[in-house]
């Protein structure tokens, strides 16, 4: 009995340093952002070991005072939103969403209102009179609102017609709460562009986005639409790019003074990164950085005779570029270098 008793203190103290040390290993963060750099010019990691660790992050969206961050992470067993704020002397260790931790559902794809009192986001919850159905066979685009306190209310499917499609998924909120989003009709797996106007407290009836955005030869998904909606950014696949071919890209569409929305045109070489597929984008609440999905795989870093060992192996599986998708950001001077490109050959 007393081995018994003395076994149980030694696992309760192990489980105690353990906690303690996990604690300890989340670094003291107190910046605008949970990162230890600001991005040069050229694109880098998030938060490589804070926000990217090696597992598949992406979808990020930040609250407009810049203090809440909502992230999309999947882990094979867990799809879920990851939640980190910044409590005023520094930011806390990301956990899950108080609204996605019923985990009989996934959830994925955050998008904050831009008056952030309101986040939306894609999950598998059922809409009212539906019931639960085993993987991504729902797709609702469900909303968690702030409370006076700061907190986040229970997940609600919109009122009005977002959710009366089959399958939605990836909202973008505009400044008076249009939500553009995208459809997949499951009888042909075809996904297009859909809008729907917020009308007194009510979501009404979705229309799709006519050519040059949606055709009959490309479909755009997982699109970012800015929150004036002067321009948005959509993953497509069926365009091919010369330096990043075979793969799904980034495309920048723009909007002019007529509402007429322009053709897609191609990211270049260091957002579209060869061999990695477009999953989503973002930018932050100031306009100042452009955030993205990419998968990258760095080589495991070895002498060619050297026999290579397992708690390498693993270790290098835990940090970012190993094949799995990781978030970076970089000046968002690149979309507007873009627009002015556009702009001058349109008047030439």
């Amino acid at each position: 009995m007393k081995r018994i008793d003395t076994y149980s203190i030694l696992l309760v103290l192990l489980l105690i340093t353990s906690c303690v040390r996990d604690k300890e290993r989340f670094p003291v963060l107190s910046g605008p952002y949970p990162v230890e750099n600001l991005p040069s010019e050229k694109p880098e990691v998030f938060g490589p070991g804070i926000i990217c660790t090696g597992l598949t992050e992406r979808d990020i969206t930040i609250s407009p005072d810049g203090r809440e961050i909502f992230y999309g992470l999947s882990t094979g067993r867990l799809v879920t939103i990851m939640y980190t704020r910044y409590d005023g002397n520094r930011w806390q260790e990301p956990v899950i969403a108080p609204f996605a931790v019923d985990n009989r559902f996934s959830y994925f794809e955050p998008c904050f209102a831009p008056d952030g009192k309101s986040v939306f986001f894609l999950t598998t919850m059922p809409v009212r009179g539906k019931e639960i159905k085993p993987g991504w066979a729902n797709q609702n685009i469900f909303v968690s609102d702030r409370a006076d306190d700061g907190t986040w209310g229970d997940p609600y499917d919109p009122p009005g017609c977002i959710n009366d499609g089959a399958l939605q998924f990836y909202p973008s909120v505009t400044k008076d709460r249009t939500v553009y989003f995208c459809r997949t009709d499951p009888s042909t797996g075809k996904h297009e562009l859909f809008r729907s106007p917020l009308d007194d407290g009510v979501y009404r009836e979705a229309t799709r986005l006519p050519e040059p955005v949606n055709t009959d030869t490309t479909r755009p998904y997982n699109v970012y639409v800015a929150p004036d909606e002067s321009f948005m950014i959509a993953c497509i696949a069926d365009i091919q790019v010369g330096y990043n071919p075979g793969r799904a890209n980034y495309f920048l569409f723009m909007r002019n003074d007529d509402g007429e929305w322009s053709g897609p045109v191609p990211f270049g070489p260091e957002i579209n990164i060869r061999g990695s597929n477009a999953m989503s984008s973002s930018l932050s609440p100031d306009g100042r950085y452009l955030f993205f999905a990419a998968q990258v795989t760095e080589p495991l870093k070895s002498d060619d005779d050297e026999q290579v060992p397992l708690s390498r192996i693993i270790m290098s599986s835990s940090v970012p570029q190993n094949g799995n998708s990781d978030i970076y950001w970089t000046d968002a001077a690149v979309i507007r270098k873009m627009v002015e490109e556009f702009s001058s050959n349109a008047n030439n």
